[in-house]
Order: structure tokens, then sequence, then C-alpha cells
């Protein structure tokens, strides 16, 4: 692929705008981010306040630790880091900031404020609705569709900002639809090292900086760390403790940031910190690992775009299974391994739900990427599933298009189930 080729240019702001830095778990980092400039826009520390939110949102703040709150969990934690601790103009590390005075000021606002939770009946899978009062004034902020699109902004009545959106998950972002396999191997092969590197340095630099804190410390259920002490120490079994281990820090206060993928900071250490891990050991040179990197981040963005940024569908599945197509490159190259890869890896797992954020989302995120790095070792011994097995469709695209199916459309109504099991309606 040539620089000049429009696909080129499409395939670097896709990167751009996926790979961003993010601190704590992306959906209470959006309320977070949403009462911040809430409480900006209202221009006053409110004495009230309703937030509104989608199942989705609901159900992947429920269970997680929001950083630098002292160990605090759920929504009315979110929303009073963002008032009190909230610089909007960092986003998705709005309270990256939070002094000491501040997180102990966060637990006695929650004390002393009303802070009202309800499930908001929406047409999209993703939405914050968050309102704030003080006194006899108000102030409204909407997301819609992911983390830091902000759609609508009101206070006192008065409209500030409205913006048109659609059900599409990705409204107002590059168009993905051109994405193939093939193509992202081509781009991985031909990209400029030079346009990718910083973007990738934040990522290899952020992501394994937390992954070494969950295995060096003591969060959740040290998934990371148990796999490493009861299993050989093997490159793959490496691969998957450390990636583990990154979503055991994360998702349990750690507030070390991390370079997200697909809107997910799980799904960005899982695409880049196994893939990381391989390189290093085999010592196959900066340039090698950037471009397994920009082939195995493309290809996760690729598969989550028919599923969405939210489903009972788990995003770990589509992140590991692109690790392995990573480790697949690193080893092989081809455009062959690697869609044999895929589609092994997606016939194995397929099944994980999501049912929220929290300490098992390490382990799914193990057994992920197990089946991404399996998937390979499948191929190098010349086997395969067939078109037919099950949802398994013919090529790398077809199964993609079944998972998509799968998780956007057919999980459904096992969404709002697992929602109802979570909040035990």
């Amino acid at each position: 692929m040539k620089k000049t080729d429009k696909n080129y240019a499409s395939c670097l702001k896709i990167l751009n705008e996926e790979l961003v830095p993010a601190m704590g778990c992306t959906e209470p980092i959006a309320i977070a981010y949403c009462a911040a400039v809430a409480k900006n826009t209202l221009g006053d520390i409110p004495d009230r306040i309703l937030v509104e939110a989608s199942g989705n949102i609901i159900k992947n703040v429920k269970s997680v630790i929001v950083p630098n709150t002292d160990g605090l969990k759920g929504v009315p934690a979110a929303t009073a880091a963002g008032v009190i601790a909230g610089d909007p103009d960092k986003k998705l590390e709005v309270i990256s900031s939070a002094t000491a005075e501040q997180i102990s000021a966060i637990k006695e606002y929650i004390k002393n404020t009303k802070i009202d939770v309800e499930l908001l009946s929406s047409e999209f899978i993703f939405d914050i609705m968050l309102t704030v009062f003080k006194g006899k004034s108000s102030a409204k902020v909407r997301i819609v569709n992911y983390h830091t699109n902000i759609v609508y902004i009101e206070k006192d009545g008065k409209v500030l900002k409205s913006t048109k959106s659609s059900c599409n998950a990705d409204d107002g972002l590059t168009d993905r639809s051109f994405l193939s396999v093939e193509l992202i191997l081509d781009f991985a092969n031909s990209v400029d090292i030079a346009d990718i590197k910083e973007l990738l340095d934040l990522q290899i630099n952020y992501n394994m900086s937390i992954s070494e804190e969950g295995i060096e410390n003591n969060y959740g259920a040290n998934i990371g760390s148990v796999l490493l002490k009861h299993n050989d120490n093997s490159l793959p079994l490496k691969a998957r403790a450390m990636a583990a281990a990154g979503s055991d820090a994360r998702m349990n206060g750690c507030d070390k940031p991390v370079v997200i993928n697909s809107g997910s900071g799980n799904q960005g250490i899982t695409a880049s910190v196994p893939v990381i891990v391989y390189a290093r050991e085999i010592k196959c040179g900066d340039e090698k690992m950037y471009r397994a990197l920009v082939l195995s981040n493309l290809i996760a963005i690729h598969q989550k775009t028919r599923i969405g940024r939210l489903s009972a569908y788990c995003g770990a599945v589509n992140a590991g299974a692109a690790a392995g197509c990573g480790i697949a490159y690193l080893l092989d190259g081809s455009l062959e391994a690697i869609s044999h890869t895929l589609v092994n890896a997606l016939a194995i797992v397929s099944g994980i739900i999501c049912d929220g954020a929290k300490a098992s989302c390490a382990a799914k995120i193990a057994f992920a990427v197990e089946a991404g790095i399996f998937g390979y070792q499948m191929y190098c011994d010349g086997q395969q599933f067939y078109g037919g097995d099950g949802i398994v469709k013919k090529g790398a695209e077809n199964t993609i298009i079944s998972v998509g199916r799968l998780g956007h459309d057919g999980m459904r109504e096992t969404d709002t189930e697992i929602l109802n099991i979570m909040i035990d309606k």
C-alpha cells in the first residue's frame, strides 16, 4: 500500500482515534467525564445529581473500582469523582490528577449529596445523560455511542450544544467498512514506522507498565500471578499472564493509564501485551514489533466494528484473537497463517459473555489470548476449523461477519438478562 492510497490515511486516522490513553475502566470514566463537563457547565458544585444510563453502562460500572477514589465502586463513585476531581480537558484521563484532598472529598460528597441512578430507556446501547442541580439552576450533558462523544449540553433550559446521532456505534468516526484482514496486512507491511511510532510507543510503555504492576502487586483475583505460579513458564503462558495482570490492576483501582482499543482498556491491553511479550522474547527487533502491533490493533478494531462498543459478547475474545494474529505475523507473516489463526481462535471462544467490568475480566483475557495462540499452533500443524462448523464460515471475513451478527444482534436478549441477573431483577 502506498502512502498516497486513501486507505493508508484512513488506517492512520482509525489508529489515532482508537488508541488513546485512559485511566481506569472506560465506562465509569465516561461517567466521570460527563459529570466534570456538567459541573463546569453549571459553574458550581451541584447539590443534587441525576444519572440516567443505558443498561450496558450500568453493567460495566457496577463492580469495577474507580481509580483515585480509595477503592469506591459504582455510578455514584464515578459521578462524584468527576464533579470533585475532574478535568474535562483530559477526557478519558479526567480524574488522573486527583489530589489526596480531593480523594477524601469524593467520599464526603457521596455521603452528603443525593445522586440518583436510573436505567435509561434509549435506542442507543451506549448512552449517558447526566443532570446536575444547584438551587434553581441546572445543567444537562449527554454522551452517546462512544466514551467522549458529547451530543447535548444544556444549562437552565437553554440548549448550548445539540448534535444529531444515529444508532451507528461509530457515528462521527472514520469509516471502517473498507477494512479487511488482507488490507490490514498490506498496511502493516507498508506503513512508514515514523507515522505510527509515537502512538505505539505510548501503547507499549503504558500497557506493559500496568501489566508489570499487576504481576508485582495484589490486585483482584491476581489471575496473572496464579497462572505463573501453577504453570510452566513458557512463552505462551507468559504472554497470557502478562495480559491478564494488566487487567487485574486496571479493574481493581490501579491509577496507571492504558492505551485503549475499541473504547476498552482491557481490549487495548489484550491486543498489545502478548504481541510485545513475544516480540521481545524472540528478539525480532522494534520494526517487526511495531508492524505486528499495527496488525493486531486493526484486526481487533475490524472485528469490533460489526459488534459495537458494548455487547453481551466479550470484547476480549476479539482482542485475544487479534493478539494471536499479531503473534502469527511475528512468527510467520503470511495472510494464510493470520487468517487461519483468526478463524480458529473465534471458533474456540466466541461463547464468552460480557457480564460487566470486574476482576474476572482478567481470566477471560487469559483464555482469549490462549485461544489466539492455539489458533496459530493449529495452523502450524495443518489443522483448522471449517466453514459450516457452527458459526464458522469459509474465510476470515465471512467468519467476522458471523461473529458480528452474533455479538450485535443475537445477544441482545442475553444482554438484558445478564443485567437483570446482576441487579437481582
